[in-house]
C-alpha cells in the first residue's frame, strides 16, 4: 500500500480532540481500510483461513443473562421448589437440557 499507513498517525486520547475530529479521522481510516484490495492485506503472521472443516457452530457464542417472564405452571413451578432450593437454575437446566436434545444443527 502506498503513502502512510494506518498506524502512522500519532496516537491522542480519546478526551484530546474533539467528536468531530474523531469521527473525521475514524472516517479516513475506514475510507484506506476500504480501498485495500485483497492483495494488499499482510497475511504473514496469520494465514488466512480457508477450511471450515473442524468448525464449531457457537463455540464462543455467550448468551447475555437478564431476567425474562415466563409462564410456568403453578405445580412445576412448586415441584422445582420442593426439590431443589437454587430452583431457578434446575428450571434453567432442564429447559437447556431440552433445547439440546432438540436442537437440529
Amino acid at each position: 500500500m502506498s503513502g502512510s499507513s494506518l498506524h502512522d498517525e500519532q496516537l491522542v486520547r480519546s478526551d484530546e480532540i474533539t467528536s468531530k475530529e474523531r469521527e473525521r479521522r475514524i472516517a479516513e481510516s475506514l475510507a484506506r481500510l476500504d480501498a485495500l484490495g485483497d492483495d494488499d492485506i499482510d497475511l504473514s503472521d496469520m494465514p488466512e483461513v480457508t477450511d471450515f472443516s473442524g468448525a464449531v457452530r457457537g463455540r464462543f457464542y455467550r448468551p447475555p443473562e437478564g431476567q425474562v417472564m415466563l409462564p410456568i405452571d403453578h405445580d412445576v413451578l412448586a415441584w422445582f421448589r420442593a426439590v431443589d432450593e437454587n430452583y431457578l437454575t434446575a428450571i434453567n437446566a432442564a429447559l437447556r437440557e431440552h433445547m439440546e436434545r432438540h436442537r437440529t444443527s
